[in-house]
């Protein structure tokens, strides 16, 4: 795990620019730092490095090919590097690190050819020197993140914005379709960033870049298959197509995709557990994280390390669970009780953390996790992408179930319900879920007002499962002058595909890699700390794909086979609770210990003053949640944290806006 950043520029490439760069993001490699740059070339590349693998000075980046030809700066871990080495026997390694396999494959294979190969999480910037051509790609899911855009008329890339931002040519004009879009799913999806003429590398791309690119930025994105003014964008593994061949080649025997998944995934496992550091694992006792660490401590030699973190507030404390299952399992669990202060505190620090602006409040317990595991660890497994792959949210039956009732029902009688039943306060929804049998869910009485709202408005199931992700559905959106940012979710990846698994497609796709995959990402590197995600190994997503629906959804449930699988390995009894996520009360505090805070950075003179959101429409909103007729935790928190960053940015890049 590293950090990475670089510029292509039609003059000379300054080296002490290049270091400039990457000195904001010495907190993704505090071990080792490099530049390489070729004047004549216009070409910089540099490196911070976090040593996993052969810690020793052989594994330095940039790192040139023995043939001379291939500069690579990478960031991410190749898992199967040492199988691969076994296919170029004629090689005289150097050293042992996965770098050195990496761009030694490259010269024998070619990029593509390598990456297709190669098992892994990824971002490589990688020079031609033969050629002069400069190749950006990204691992298959988007576990590591690129950025690429123009400063002045220089390409500019890097692993985080702040790295581009060091070029004294960089604009910081924001981008107001990203921002409405952000202000939907409290996200921003790629292609897109926070700045116009600044974009995120999508997964499983390779965009090569030629020096005519440094003339300045096309009209937009790139687009796969139409090269443009110096680029050219090629998908070398496709989620899409992986979902096509799943669906026309399932697997017919529960037992024998039992048996499959778990060899696939206990091996995925095995390749990610290798390091010349500390390993362990997160474990919130859910089903996800419980799974691959029952697989990892299965298939150890010794006690698998495992971490987790209580909090005080009743309804969102999930480490009794994962102590429970650590104690059965036999891991050598850790675990550490933060208070409200502690959790709150990591607040003022998120605006640099995530460099853009980002909402998912689970962000702040991933960071304290992450930060309590980087006292004894410096990898750290998870269980993130078990909901994309197994059907594991809540959403994936709840909205097919929603449709399937209002499809039946009279246009009128639907409107009727979106009338007068959705105005009712969601306290009062919330007070009635609370004499259900079972275990609360999060927010019952605000997904109850949305479910109404959905039910006067929905044309078709697209609009249900868009009212579930976002967070302005069927109103108007809060940003000022951002016309056609809609939410635009991409659910058609085959004709007739079930509405599950369209949407399931949909979430692994955006949410994925654009919220959890960022999450962890920004969360743990900002103290250092490398997480691997043995769900993304391409072949268990592969597998899952041909795991039919019956197998993933039943009695109601998501994740049956993986329950399944886990259920070898630990009692039924750990797991039969409602699932209850990553959370904490950041809807309560707004109205509480943080308003004075929250109403600052949502005054209405100030918004209207900056111009980026309808402060009149924000206001509503606020009101109605501060009242409690209308749980609003998510819309709130997205204005909050841009506000937040938008604040801490510097006053010349402010100007820019």
């Amino acid at each position: 795990m590293c950090g990475i950043a670089g510029l292509l520029t039609a003059g000379r490439a300054d080296p002490a620019l290049v270091r400039r760069m990457i000195a904001p993001i010495a907190h993704r490699g505090p071990d080792d730092q490099g530049v390489w740059t070729d004047g004549d070339a216009g070409i910089g590349l540099g490196h911070r490095r976090l040593s996993i693998v052969d810690l020793s000075p052989l594994g330095h980046q940039p790192m040139l090919s023995a043939d001379g030809r291939w500069m690579l700066s990478y960031n991410g871990e190749i898992y199967n590097h040492l199988a691969l080495r076994a296919e170029l026997p004629a090689v005289a390694w150097r050293g042992h690190s996965d770098t050195e396999t990496l761009v030694e494959c490259i010269a024998a294979w070619g990029l593509e050819a390598t990456l297709r190969k190669a098992v892994g999480m990824f971002a490589i910037a990688l020079w031609d020197r033969q050629r002069r051509e400069l190749a950006l790609a990204r691992d298959r899911f988007g576990e590591k993140p690129l950025y690429y855009g123009w400063a002045g008329k220089d390409f500019v890339f890097g692993s985080e914005l702040k790295a581009l931002r060091e070029h004294p040519r960089f604009s910081a004009e924001i981008d107001r379709r990203a921002l409405r879009l952000y202000a939907a799913r409290t996200y921003i999806p790629a292609p897109f960033s926070i700045y116009r003429g600044v974009y995120k590398l999508e997964p499983g791309c390779i965009l090569t870049v030629t020096p005519a690119a440094a003339d300045g930025p096309p009209s937009g994105p790139p687009r796969e298959g139409a090269p443009e003014a110096g680029l050219s964008l090629a998908r070398y593994w496709s989620y899409r197509d992986v979902m096509r061949h799943g669906l026309a080649d399932p697997i017919g025997d529960e037992g024998e995709a039992l048996e499959r998944l778990e060899r696939v995934l206990a091996e995925a496992i095995g390749g990610q557990a290798v390091a010349d550091v500390p390993v362990g694992a997160f474990l919130s006792g859910g089903i996800d994280s419980s799974t691959v660490v029952a697989l990892y401590q299965k298939y150890s030699s010794i006690p698998v390390r495992t971490f987790s973190i209580g909090f005080e507030e009743a309804g969102f404390n999930e480490a009794e669970y994962a102590k429970a299952v650590a104690k059965h399992l036999g891991t050598v669990h850790h675990e550490r009780y933060v208070t409200v202060r502690e959790t709150r505190d990591v607040i003022p620090l998120l605006p640099a953390m995530y460099d853009e602006p980002f909402a998912d409040s689970s962000q702040i317990p991933t960071h304290l996790v992450s930060r309590f595991a980087r006292e004894q660890v410096t990898v750290a497994l998870s269980g993130d992408g078990g909901d994309e792959l197994f059907a594991g949210y809540n959403r994936h039956f709840a909205a097919p179930a929603l449709w399937r009732r209002l499809s039946r029902l009279p246009r009128p009688v639907r409107a009727m319900l979106g009338g007068p039943l959705s105005q009712l306060p969601s306290s009062l929804w919330s007070g009635a879920g609370s004499l259900l049998p079972g275990r609360r869910q999060p927010h019952f009485g605000s997904k109850v007002k949305k479910a109404l709202r959905v039910a006067g408005s929905a044309r078709s199931f697209d609009d249900v499962y868009t009212s579930f992700l976002d967070e302005w559905s069927f109103e108007p959106s809060p940003v000022r002058g951002a016309e056609g940012g809609e939410a635009g979710f991409d659910m058609d990846f085959a004709p007739g595909a079930p509405d599950t698994l369209r949407m399931m497609y949909c979430d692994a796709t955006s949410y994925l890699p654009d919220d959890i995959l960022c999450k962890v990402d920004r969360a743990a590197m900002a103290v250092s700390l490398e997480t691997r995600v043995p769900f993304l190994d391409h072949r268990v997503a592969e597998l899952a794909a041909r795991i039919p629906m019956g197998m993933k959804v039943r009695g109601g449930k998501g994740k049956h086979i993986l329950r399944e699988l886990l259920y070898r390995e630990a009692p039924r009894a750990l797991f039969e609770r409602p699932k209850a996520g990553f959370g904490i009360p950041v809807g309560e505090w707004i109205k509480g210990s943080l308003r004075p805070w929250a109403e600052e950075l949502l005054d209405r003179g100030r918004m209207a003053g900056e111009g980026f959101f309808d402060a009149d429409i924000v206001q509503r909103r606020w009101q109605e949640h501060l009242s409690g007729r209308r749980d609003s935790t998510p819309a709130l928190w997205a204005v909050l944290m841009f506000q937040a960053w938008h604040r801490q940015e510097p006053e010349s890049r402010r100007e820019a806006a």
